[in-house]
């Protein structure tokens, strides 16, 4: 996603093991911070890169939206399958299961249309914007023009087919890996060990759901959500469904919190001075 930026003014390269250590802090602040600490990794890129910080900000937007659109996959799966376990589950949990659905079907379609009027070269959407905000100040409209241009350029590894096809084929690999460490974890638990891919994928689709709730240093609705599904539909007892929870959330994010840990003290980076990052960036955009 920094491809097409290399040759905007002020940018400069960098390598693999920064891009990482940049990414495991960013990822730390997000586990202990919540989501006011997902602004640092951005920041971090784009200070290191010589690149706006808009631009960063937009492919993180980016990554989100591929995110979520294997989201809306794995819940379309889940759906599916639902009529199959809807015997064993609450009118109440059917309704917001349901509902939860639906918003990921719409915000999944919104994501579409939003890179297919970003990703165009020509800018079309950006003059666009740019003309229905015509009545703004001078001072205004210039700002605006460059976040937009900044934005634009984040998102341009979309316009390139070649690209794209590398985006989604690391989207798909990212998901595989999630799935398949899920799945790892319910082996290890008898409760769960009889547990088929289909069934993990299921659990999966509906957990994630819960996940747009964060909590600073304790999860959110993923974990909720994934108790209530283990306990609600396969029968698991409390206990069991919340160890394996526990450790589900200790695997998927706990385990990158030594590695950010070491990176920030590496390059000499205080948690505090983090704190003051993230709450600086969000104040700033």
């Amino acid at each position: 996603m920094l491809r097409p930026l290399a040759d905007t003014p002020g940018a400069r390269p960098i390598g693999i093991w920064r891009l990482t250590s940049d990414t495991a802090i960013g990822l730390t602040a997000g586990v202990l911070l919540g989501r006011a600490g997902e602004v640092i990794r951005p920041y971090l890129i784009a200070t290191q890169t010589g690149l706006p910080f808009s631009s960063q900000v937009a492919v993180w937007l980016l990554e989100r939206m591929l995110d979520l659109l294997a989201i809306v996959v794995l819940c379309a799966y889940a759906f599916i399958q639902l009529p199959g376990h809807s015997g064993r589950l609450g009118p109440g949990i059917r309704d917001l299961l349901w509902a939860g659905g639906g918003s990921l079907a719409v915000a999944g379609a919104f994501c579409l249309v939003f890179l297919f009027l970003f990703r165009d070269p020509a800018r079309r959407a950006q003059r666009r914007v740019l003309n229905a905000l015509s009545f703004l100040p001078e001072t205004y409209r210039e700002r605006i023009t460059n976040v937009l241009e900044s934005f634009s350029r984040g998102v341009e590894s979309t316009g390139n087919r070649r690209l794209l096809a590398q985006l989604l084929g690391y989207t798909v690999l990212e998901w595989t890996v999630i799935v398949a460490s899920t799945f790892a974890v319910f082996r290890g638990f008898s409760a769960t060990r009889a547990f088929s891919l289909p069934d993990v994928l299921v659990l999966f689709g509906f957990v994630t759901l819960g996940s747009v709730v964060q909590l600073p240093g304790i999860g959110g609705g993923a974990q909720a959500a994934s108790i209530v599904i283990l306990t609600g539909i396969y029968r698991i007892p409390l206990e069991t469904a919340s160890g394996v929870t526990l450790l589900l959330w200790i695997v998927g994010s706990l385990a990158v919190v030594p590695l950010g840990l070491a990176c920030a003290l590496h390059e000499g980076l205080r948690w505090g001075k983090l704190k003051l990052l993230s709450a600086k960036q969000i104040m700033e955009a």
